[in-house]
């Protein structure tokens, strides 16, 4: 029945099979993260809050689309939504320290399970049949905005520090075409639900590129240390990747020494004492960046061989 509906909106039908072409990429976005997750065992610095919240969305937006009842593209993307952020959530729960999956299993119930059967149990005693779908499409677009806004936090971070390391340009591009096609999904179908909230969407979304073109050339400003560690997590509030600082480990060449020429580490002659063949000397310096963003030299040993 629902197809049929879809089916006496073709424009409709076209933009909402663009609209899930893309939100299938958006959904899949997290994939990498994921999979770095299962190969290492460990969720590192990673947080479950932006899956908990988009798999909250997404199930109210099912059950929105069918109690709307001509609105099968929503159903289609929204279930895909349900059941991979579900999946994201369950790995997320079995690779994750012992306090962050207290914290995760907490909320999943309080926020997925707690308040969608509250709103679920209101809408199905305190409305009629005719109101129910309003009343949830307010709801929902409330949720969205909240969603959409998000990204304020990250311009402001932009802005401030003149660079765009935590603002990828994909992303940015494809949550903004998606927000133009459920947009006009929404315009076609007349439901204003739909389609207002993607109207703050894309215009953040339009913002975020605008700012992309004008700061990915400038050299980055130094800020507070504390504003430079909080931007990964603030970006993980809209599911983008975020990176772990990593010391890095840079092989240093060094010049074969022999009786004539060179020193060793210790300013001595190049020649072993007692051993007049020459050698080679290799050192692995490791380098680590502070919290200030300087680097510190963190050991010169020589290697082994």
């Amino acid at each position: 029945m629902a197809a049929v509906a879809d089916a006496h909106h073709p424009w409709a039908f076209t933009f909402g099979i663009l609209g899930n072409l893309i939100s299938f990429m958006v959904y899949l976005a997290p994939v990498p993260t994921f999979y770095r997750i299962f190969k290492k065992k460990s969720t590192e610095g990673f947080q479950s809050v932006p899956y908990l919240v988009a798999l909250f969305s997404a199930t109210l937006w099912l059950y929105y689309a069918m109690l709307k009842q001509n609105a099968v593209l929503l159903i289609t993307i929204n279930t895909f939504g349900s059941v991979i952020e579900t999946l994201y959530i369950a790995m997320y729960i079995v690779y994750a320290t012992k306090a962050s999956r207290k914290f995760t299993i907490k909320l999943l119930g309080f926020m997925n399970l707690g308040l969608f059967s509250l709103i679920l149990v209101i809408l199905q005693y305190a409305f009629h049949s005719e109101y129910r779908a309003p009343v949830l499409g307010w709801i929902n677009v409330a949720i969205s905005v909240c969603v959409f806004a998000a990204p304020l936090s990250i311009v402001a971070q932009v802005i401030r520090t003149k660079s765009v390391e935590f603002m990828p340009f994909s992303l940015s591009f494809f949550l903004t075409l998606s927000a133009v096609m459920w947009f006009a999904y929404g315009l076609f179908l007349k439901d204003i639900c739909i389609a207002l909230p993607n109207v703050l969407g894309f215009i953040l979304g339009l913002l975020q590129m605008l700012l992309y073109a004008i700061y990915r050339n400038r050299k980055p400003v130094i800020v507070d240390p504390e504003d430079k560690l909080r931007a990964p997590e603030q970006m993980k509030s809209i599911v983008i990747l975020s990176t772990v600082p990593t010391s890095e480990v840079h092989p240093v060449d060094a010049k074969p020494c022999d009786g004539n020429d060179g020193e060793d580490v210790d300013g001595k002659d190049g020649n072993k004492e007692g051993d007049g063949d020459e050698y080679e000397k290799c050192v692995v310096v490791v380098v680590d960046m502070d919290a200030s963003g300087e680097l510190q030299l963190k050991s010169d040993e020589p290697c082994v061989e």
